[in-house]
């Protein structure tokens, strides 16, 4: 029935993760990827629309659903009433929990998130180890197992000096966790601080039963390939991925980073420009048509409220029609003041 989510567990056999790469010739006759869009509306009515594969608030947005297909993001949304984001397929859609998971499927795609406080875990490191081992497993054995985007959502993100900070040991447990998940390649990621109250990571994911194409940006060095003084263990994310129908780059979290150094430290304004010329750079390395349209929708990260009416502005007049949600988070790097993440659809 359209609209409707058949909950249910899961059972697998065992198999190994195998993870998204490039197929350039076999993208004519692959499903097209999900649709993103930001609406004003309520859970309960986009969880009930036909091909629904999952539908995020932010914050103290909105209401609230059991289904599995909802998730509350961690992150405030500064404008109110907040949009919903809502990723809908061509085809029917089942939905469950699998332990601590939550996940939807349909057709060739696959939602699944994991939400863990940090507290049962003996920290961030912990956690993260966790809540990685246990997708790994989960998606290793669905037929939807090539990772293509992951969202992480971390609490205090820049607190703790020098390999003692938060991020660094989120990757560090994080690389435990996924063993050799990725070792043939990474998928697109975003990693951002979240101010909820309780120390809670949220890990979120997109998996497809085809791959895509990892994208590297020319204007920077490769995430993976960092020197020692980001951490012990580099973060392991691409900036972008082509998705398995060429109909769609989904862009990582992107910042003014130039090589691997952060730009224009206390200048938001500034950061932003670098950041947007990042973006471009993206698009046109990935074979996309240049710049942003209705159909583009993106994140903005903003570090500082006060910084909230700046961005906007210059967001108005640099991207003009563009869907965007305006949210309040933690760069990983704590010089940088905003970041942008989203979507490039053909």
């Amino acid at each position: 029935m359209a609209g409707q989510c058949n909950i249910g567990v899961l059972s697998f056999p065992v198999a190994r993760m195998v993870q998204a790469k490039e197929n350039p010739h076999a993208h004519a006759a692959l499903p097209r990827s999900p649709r993103v869009s930001y609406r004003m509306t309520t859970p309960a009515s986009a969880l009930a629309e036909g091909g629904t594969l999952a539908v995020f608030g932010f914050a103290d947005a909105g209401s609230e659903s059991a289904d599995p297909r909802w998730l509350r993001v961690a992150v405030e949304c500064f404008e109110a009433p907040a949009s919903l984001e809502v990723w809908q397929i061509d085809g029917d859609v089942v939905c469950g929990r699998h332990g601590d998971l939550r996940w939807s499927a349909g057709g060739d795609w696959l939602f699944a998130a994991i939400e863990l406080d940090e507290r049962d875990s003996g920290g961030i490191e912990g956690a993260a180890r966790q809540a990685y081992a246990q997708l790994r497993s989960f998606i290793g054995a669905h037929a939807a197992r090539h990772v293509l985007r992951v969202w992480n959502y971390i609490g205090q993100i820049n607190h703790g000096k020098d390999d003692a900070e938060r991020y660094k040991q989120f990757c560090e447990g994080r690389a435990a966790g996924l063993g050799d998940f990725f070792a043939e390649g990474f998928p697109a990621a975003t990693a951002i601080g979240h101010h909820h109250r309780e120390p809670i990571l949220q890990v979120y994911l997109l998996a497809g039963t085809a791959g895509g194409v990892a994208v590297e940006n020319p204007r920077q060095v490769s995430a993976w390939r960092y020197p020692r003084q980001y951490g012990r263990t580099a973060p392991g994310f691409a900036r972008g991925m082509l998705m398995p129908g060429h109909d769609a780059l989904a862009i990582s979290g992107t910042a003014a980073v130039v090589g691997h150094a952060s730009a224009h430290e206390g200048d938001v304004a500034a950061q932003l420009e670098e950041t947007l010329c990042n973006l471009h750079a993206l698009l046109a390395t990935a074979g996309m048509p240049a710049g942003f349209d209705a159909h583009s929708p993106l994140k903005v990260y903003v570090r500082h409220a006060r910084d909230v009416a700046q961005v906007q502005a210059l967001l108005q007049a640099k991207l003009p029609g563009v869907p965007v949600l305006l949210l309040h988070g933690d760069v990983c790097r704590r010089e940088l003041l905003v970041e942008i993440d989203g979507w490039r659809f053909r």
